[in-house]
């Protein structure tokens, strides 16, 4: 790699590439929606900053002239699960755009490409452990979920057409780390627990993983993964419970230690909604969450067989992880 581009850059996984290329003295174009956001982040001579949106790729297309790879890290996610409906734009920037980056990446002469995929295209029965075989059917999924799987088909059309493009597909978990300055879901229920304001433990699991961790998947799976092939970063099998636990070990507040039955879920839930639909406010608890909560509860259990065989990938321990986080989120005044 000489010159990479990298789409989600400001994002908690595209941010943690970018600084994972700075290591290794290679140099980036981000792109990114926020000027100021991207600057905060990136003062480093390697970056440049790149100013557009996935939603307008002809935009900043001539940008991606003189580089060699592409790391499409770009998605709707955060707002879908902050009340109403929002199906338009989750195809438009995960389908459609996911399309149309990697065309004109090609176009561009760029001949390697890491796309970034999710656990969500996946699907198991309870406790079974899932690999990257095992892929969930469009019909009756969540719409970010749809989205997702709608935009790996893509890629692999995209690669039918173009065998002489190298691409690999990551799927990672539910990611933690440092430099979350949105803040994603992870970083805002950090926030949220130290701030006091978990009412208990929800009945959900989730498959945990340090975004560093990710982002080292993506950049070893263009020297040692195969193109067209998926890889999961999923991380560690844990409940709410176990996140609280190592919540109260890293920060010395006391986790909430009663449970809410998902039924007061769907009534809470359904009352956020209503709130959203009159005031256009962002919720934290949507009706989408709650419905996420009880299908995928306990069908998180993902396998790293292959790529830890094949990409010789490890995971730090999360212990370590929540500790960064916490430790940045003070370091950077969210927390007092």
């Amino acid at each position: 790699m000489n010159v990479v581009f990298v789409t989600g850059g400001t994002g908690l996984l595209g941010s943690s590439i970018v600084r994972n290329l700075i290591e290794h003295n290679v140099k980036i174009k981000v792109l990114a929606r926020s000027m100021d956001k991207a600057k905060k982040l990136f003062q480093n001579p390697l970056v440049e900053i790149i100013e557009g949106d996935i939603l307008n790729v002809q935009g900043f297309a001539d940008h991606l002239s003189g580089c060699d790879t592409l790391f499409h890290c770009a998605a709707f996610f955060r707002d879908n699960y902050k009340g109403g409906k929002h199906w338009d734009e989750l195809f438009n920037t995960n389908v459609k755009g996911t399309e149309q980056i990697l065309e004109a990446a090609y176009k561009a002469g760029i001949r390697k490409a890491v796309y970034t995929s999710s656990i969500a295209t996946l699907y198991g029965e309870k406790n079974q452990l899932i690999n990257e075989t095992m892929e969930r059917h469009l019909e009756g999924s969540d719409n970010y979920y749809k989205s997702k799987i709608l935009a790996e088909r893509k890629v692999k059309e995209f690669l039918n057409k173009h065998p002489d493009m190298f691409t690999t597909i990551i799927l990672p978990g539910w990611m933690y780390g440092p430099f979350d300055m949105g803040p994603t879901s992870s970083g805002q229920l950090v926030l949220d627990y130290i701030a006091g304001k978990m009412p208990g433990i929800l009945p959900a699991s989730f498959s945990v993983v340090d975004a560093r961790d990710v982002a080292e998947h993506h950049i070893v799976s263009l020297e040692k993964g195969r193109s067209g092939e998926k890889y999961l970063a999923a991380g560690r099998y844990m409940e709410m419970k176990d996140i609280f636990e190592l919540l109260e070990k890293t920060t010395g507040i006391k986790m909430p230690t009663k449970s809410i039955p998902f039924w007061l879920l769907k009534i809470i839930a359904l009352g956020q909604e209503i709130y959203h639909l009159i005031t256009r406010k962002p919720i934290l608890l949507s009706y989408s969450s709650v419905k996420l909560i009880g299908t995928e509860y306990q069908r998180t259990h993902f396998s790293h067989e292959k790529s830890a065989k094949e990409l010789g990938c490890e995971f730090r321990p999360l212990e370590a992880t929540f500790k960064d986080v916490v430790t940045w989120y003070k370091q950077n005044n969210y927390i007092s």
